[in-house]
């Protein structure tokens, strides 16, 4: 897994991420509360850390302790 969208994300779910994403790896769905981003198709780019807006997303290995837990959820989302 690449990046990891965090709790800053939960209930916003501003889109400015996918604009910037050149492989529309960030999805989201009806029930979710955030965005979650495909460590399948992610390519490192690190444009959405950059456009999003609440500073919710974080390279897998740079997530606050807090916020650890969101990396097991963004994969459960796609599993």
């Amino acid at each position: 897994m690449a990046f990891v969208i965090t709790e800053p994300c939960v209930g916003v779910k501003d889109a400015t991420c996918l604009t910037v994403c050149p492989v529309d790896c960030i999805h989201t769905n009806e029930e979710a509360d955030q965005y979650y981003i495909s460590p399948d198709d992610c390519i490192d780019c690190a444009y959405c850390v950059e456009a999003c807006p609440v500073q919710a997303i974080f390279d897998e290995f740079t997530v606050p302790a807090q916020w650890r837990p969101y990396i097991n959820k963004n994969r459960e989302f796609f599993n």
